[in-house]
């Protein structure tokens, strides 16, 4: 039992709890990764299997600890992505034409240079 892994394990540890608790109230996606998150998440299975192969001491806790608060914000990132292409589709579904841009006439209209200019 190091030390330092502990350490370590604690200072990754403290930061999700902060994280789940942002993805369970804003339902953001933006500036999460699903990759980062899956490969965090192999990092805390390899050293889960060091412990249980080479090692074993209590510090698999800890491992274990940061591997359920991090499949815990994958499921969270996987229900607000999932929101967000709902909301979308919902949204898009009573369109029947495209919409412009922000800030853009509709078609068939002058722009504000053009009406402006009359």
């Amino acid at each position: 039992m190091s030390v330092f892994e502990i350490t370590m394990l604690v200072c990754f540890g403290a930061a999700w709890p902060v994280s789940i608790y942002k993805s369970l109230k804003t339902r953001a996606v933006a500036g999460k990764s699903l990759f980062f998150l899956v490969i965090v998440l192999v990092g805390y299975g390899a050293g889960i299997l060091h412990k249980l192969i080479f090692h074993y001491d209590l510090v698999i806790y800890l491992y274990a600890l940061n591997a359920v608060m991090v499949s815990i914000d994958i499921v969270l990132y996987l229900r607000n992505r999932l929101y967000h292409v709902r909301k979308s589709l919902a949204g898009a579904g009573g369109q029947t034409t495209a919409q412009p841009a922000a800030g853009q006439p509709a078609a068939g209209q002058p722009s504000t240079k053009e009406g402006a200019a009359r």
